[in-house]
């Protein structure tokens, strides 16, 4: 935990303190930010960071060691009525204090305190505020060397994807059976061979599967890959490592050797959304303006909207990417949640658009990193659709 940096961050937001709690490990960020992994969790504690001066712990008496190695004073309970009244005095003197919730549960993602300690809070006269921003900035803010793993793990990713596209290329010219199932497998092995893992194995989606955005393919259920066929490949992956952030991409290919216009139609109006919405970004942090994530969904969805194919975007326009592929920073997002975050430097999120019809859906992804004043692109960016039997 580092107590210098999140006090400073509590003065900038002109807050009190910030209020960690938990339950049966219910809260997972608060474990991240602290630093800490107590054996065993059955009864609450509290944890305060005041704005200036030193931190406060409540535990209880038969588990009065789940906060040790953090700094501060310490206060024990056992009854509830101890528990009130240590809680009461943790908080004195506190009008406003941040914890892990959501007004409305907006953010879900940092909404993990329970409507009742939320009230038991407030009944101490605290004004309870969302830790969102700044669990962004302590859990979503990249170091030099998860940049360098994020650029790593996107150099095997984008080879994955080569490997995949050719491997349909080869099979359909040899007249040879092949399945979205055998060519996620093929990137599995590329992952395997080059040490990058993944929560879940790739999305190899067609035809009408690449309509569902979170189909994937198994070993018992998966389509056969055949010329005529539309592709589309989501892929993600990082470094096998502690500390390692993820690359997630999603491109499209046809099995031919040039793409009917059905196709590129749609694929020009996502790529056109997906621009717009980088082009924002960029423009945003260079001319020093405040953006928020529900501010780049709009772009890219007011694009779409203009195009007729509006009811066909079903999801946010991107996520915060980090340690897990789906992080806790600010989710390009006005569609499935109202997304307030700001987008601030050393954050990477993804920019994928899609629009999903009843015979085909195509999505195109890439993932942006920021720094104070510039945004930029990671890795390869699609242009058009991938004609998988034109390549030599």
């Amino acid at each position: 935990m580092n107590l210098e940096a999140i006090q400073s961050a509590l003065c900038e937001a002109n807050l009190d303190g910030w209020l960690f709690y938990d339950h049966h490990r219910r809260d997972a960020i608060a474990y991240r930010v602290l630093g800490i992994n107590p054996v065993m969790c059955t009864r609450r504690w509290y944890y305060l960071i005041p704005k200036e001066g030193e931190p406060g712990r409540l535990v209880h008496r038969i588990e009065a060691h789940n906060l040790d190695g953090l700094p501060g004073t310490v206060e024990r309970y056992s009854s509830w009525r101890e528990q009130r009244e240590g809680l009461s005095r943790l908080l004195h003197g506190k009008a406003h204090v941040a914890m892990q919730y959501s007004a409305l549960n907006n953010i879900p993602y940092v909404g993990l305190v329970d409507a009742g300690t939320v009230e038991l809070v407030k009944s101490c006269g605290v004004e309870v505020v969302s830790s969102a921003d700044l669990v962004q900035q302590f859990e979503s803010c990249w170091s030099e060397e998860q940049w360098q793993s994020h650029q790593a793990a996107g150099v095997v990713v984008h080879q994955a994807v080569r490997t995949a596209f050719a491997a349909i290329r080869d099979a359909v010219r040899a007249g040879k059976e092949i399945s979205e199932y055998d060519v996620q497998q093929e990137m599995v092995r590329v992952f395997e061979a080059n040490g990058i893992i993944a929560d879940e194995p790739p999305c190899v989606a067609v035809n009408a599967n690449s309509a569902n955005p979170h189909y994937s393919p198994s070993r018992e259920a998966s389509l056969p890959i055949h010329a005529g066929d539309f592709v589309l490949l989501d892929v993600w992956g990082k470094q096998n490592k502690p500390g390692a952030v993820y690359f997630d991409i999603t491109w499209t290919g046809y099995v031919g050797e040039r793409v009917p216009e059905q196709y590129t139609k749609i694929f020009d109006v996502v790529r056109a959304a997906r621009d717009a919405a980088i082009s924002l970004v960029q423009v945003s942090l260079q001319a020093g303006r405040t953006l928020h994530g529900y501010e780049v969904d709009d772009a890219a969805r007011e694009v779409i909207k203009g195009s007729g194919y509006g009811a066909f975007f079903v999801h946010r326009t991107g996520h915060s990417i980090g340690e897990d592929v789906h992080g806790n920073g600010a989710n390009m997002d006005n569609f499935e949640t109202h997304d307030e975050r700001r987008i601030i430097p050393r954050t990477c999120f993804s920019i994928e658009p899609g629009i999903y019809l009843h015979e085909f859906g195509v999505r195109s992804e890439v993932n942006v990193f920021t720094g104070a004043r510039e945004a930029c692109v990671t890795g390869e960016i699609q242009t058009e659709i991938v004609p998988i039997l034109a390549a030599p």
